[in-house]
């Protein structure tokens, strides 16, 4: 875990400016996907925290992909996203997010990628971490735990176990961190945090990947915080009225 080792302590001090930007200041948002998808599931967490407007296109890119659009069929093909504003689109969801707050910083949680050089420095640490460190073993485990069973596809008892042995390493790291840290940047929730939900929910869906958190007393304090944000139970409810594929 190359990139956790190397995490320091930059604990950014509370910021107080938190206002909440009005819907409607931005416009020609588009998001291709479904939300059962972590990635596009990342997205729209990102989009209901900046208080955005946009459009969501349900697609099901593997069995529509001769009826998507050119600009979405060239897209990075292990991507499950993508996203559209004017003449940018993007694929990949940590980008995505970085560009919404960078292009709407005065809009929704201002706080979400930082207000200075420190705070941005340490949240860019996290998010690293969650792609490199935090998303192979707990995406091999969303699959495995979540999708598998629905898709009526047998679980790999080898692979699970293994992912969860790097999945407990991981969050042995993250207990330590969040034991003198409110959320895993500091005492604001940003996107280290936001990115770590969706593949976190699918995990405590089930008995066996609910102990990975509620065994460590930190994880289990911040995942209940951060889960019980009004953006991510947008999301979740998002989920459970349309589930995609799986309806």
């Amino acid at each position: 875990m190359p990139i956790l080792e190397n995490i320091v302590s930059l604990a950014p001090s509370r910021s107080k400016d938190s206002a909440s930007g009005s819907r409607g200041m931005a416009s020609g948002l588009q998001v291709f996907g479904q939300p059962a998808s972590t990635d596009v599931a990342r997205v729209l967490t990102c989009l209901f925290e900046k208080n955005l407007e946009f459009d969501l296109v349900r697609i099901d890119t593997f069995k529509r992909q001769h009826k998507l659009p050119e600009f979405i069929r060239l897209r990075d093909p292990s991507g499950q996203v993508t996203f559209k504003h004017g003449d940018k689109t993007l694929v990949d969801p940590r980008a995505i997010c970085r560009y919404l707050c960078t292009q709407f910083p005065n809009q929704g949680n201002r706080n979400l990628y930082g207000t200075g050089s420190l705070e941005r420095a340490s949240i860019e640490q996290w998010l690293q971490a969650e792609a490199q460190s935090f998303n192979p073993p707990s995406s091999a485990l969303v699959f495995q735990l979540a999708f598998a069973p629905l898709l009526g596809i047998p679980q790999d008892h080898m692979a699970i176990a293994e992912n969860e042995r790097k999945l407990q390493q991981v969050l042995n790291v993250y207990d330590e961190i969040l034991s003198k840290n409110e959320y895993l940047a500091g005492d604001e929730f940003t996107l280290a945090d936001l990115s770590h939900l969706p593949d976190s929910q699918y995990i405590v869906s089930s008995e066996r990947g609910r102990k990975l958190f509620t065994s460590r007393r930190n994880v289990a304090r911040w995942f209940d915080q951060i889960s019980r944000r009004k953006a991510w139970e947008q999301v979740v409810k998002m989920q459970m009225e349309h589930p995609g594929a799986f309806e």
